[in-house]
């Protein structure tokens, strides 16, 4: 008779090893705050990720559970402060669907060896298209006419437009989103100067790097690619407007705060601001979705009803492709640096 010691044995030893395995093993669990296109999870639980998905999740809830995350996923609805990032022991990475990172505090994270992750490249093109979008609109007064045309009105000289050819194009931020918007302009026979504080030697073949002073002397078109900060909060004011050196054209797809609403219609009104394109809002709230347009004070009411002025909800990056790209240059960015 074959004695039943070893296969015992044999067993045994299996459970122990299997129970060591586990005890080495830290479980990769990922919160996803916000949905991105389900690319991401794919490619995460694809790779041995434990992805839990908690839209629903408050921030009191959040941060009751954090401990137990590998990684977040995040878009803007839940601020990704301090008090949560405290409480996170296991977290190795902070993953923002899209481009800003003001909604966490990304020196906190760094100091506790979390990496912040964002992904402008996935809506780069999307925010470029939209931009050159709006100033085309601006500059052949299409909204303008399109309404009246469903009004029944046909006027062709309060619509006549002008030519972007020949003018020059300031941008302010020379990032993934500035960059894109400049590649859009090759062709249009057009100047553009750029400047970014943070860059050198970043003058290229679709822009010129360029100082304030230059901007302020010779731009025609101004548009605003820079983040949400705290240095750039409020920074287009009336004092910064007021030194460009001639009237011009103000494009914003970045933040709403970047701009002072209130002294932009000032200027406006001072013909210093010819007309303006906005995608995005001073008075939108963290997650850019709770909006009452009739809620909205003055300066918004007098730049939704003012025939030289475009205006969208913030959708400039939200296009069907960047859904999936955004997905996708975040899981590339995660897998590469924390793939098992």
């Amino acid at each position: 008779m074959i004695s039943k010691q070893p296969l015992r044995a044999k067993k045994l030893g299996k459970i122990l090893f299997d129970i060591n395995f586990a005890g080495m093993t830290e479980k990769r669990k990922v919160l996803f705050v916000d949905v991105p296109n389900p690319y991401l999870e794919d490619q995460l639980t694809a790779h041995g990720f434990e992805c839990k998905m908690g839209p629903e999740l408050s921030y009191e809830a959040i941060k009751e559970e954090i401990h137990e995350y590998f990684g977040l996923v995040v878009r803007s609805r839940i601020a990704i402060d301090r008090g949560l990032l405290e409480k996170a022991g296991r977290l190795k990475f902070i993953a923002r669907v899209g481009a800003g990172m003001e909604s966490i505090d990304v020196e906190c994270a760094r100091s506790l060896g979390i990496e912040c992750i964002a992904s402008p490249e996935g809506n780069e093109d999307a925010v470029a298209e939209h931009t050159l979008g709006m100033l085309l609109s601006l500059s052949n007064n299409l909204v303008k006419a399109h309404g009246e045309m469903q009004r029944n009105i046909w006027s062709r000289e309060s619509n006549r437009g002008f030519e972007i050819k020949g003018k020059t194009i300031g941008i302010i931020g020379y990032g993934h989103m500035g960059k894109a918007f400049a590649k859009r302009l090759a062709g249009f026979d057009v100047r553009v100067l750029a400047y970014d504080k943070y860059k050198s030697g970043y003058g290229d073949q679709w822009a010129e790097a360029a100082d304030l002073t230059s901007l302020f002397r010779e731009t025609d078109i101004f548009s605003i690619h820079v983040p949400l900060t705290r240095e750039t909060s409020g920074m287009i004011d009336s004092h910064f407007i007021g030194q460009f050196r001639k009237p011009i054209y103000l494009i914003n797809t970045a933040r709403g705060k970047i701009v002072n609403t209130r002294d932009l219609v000032e200027q406006m009104q001072q013909k210093k601001v010819l007309g303006a394109a906005l995608d995005v809002l001073e008075y939108e709230d963290r997650s850019f979705e709770n909006f009452k347009l009739s809620a909205l004070p003055e300066p918004f009411q007098y730049l939704v009803k003012a025939p030289n002025v475009v205006l969208t909800p913030h959708v400039a990056g939200w296009t069907h492709e960047s859904k999936f790209k955004l997905a996708k240059v975040l899981a590339d960015k995660i897998l590469a640096a924390f793939a098992p």
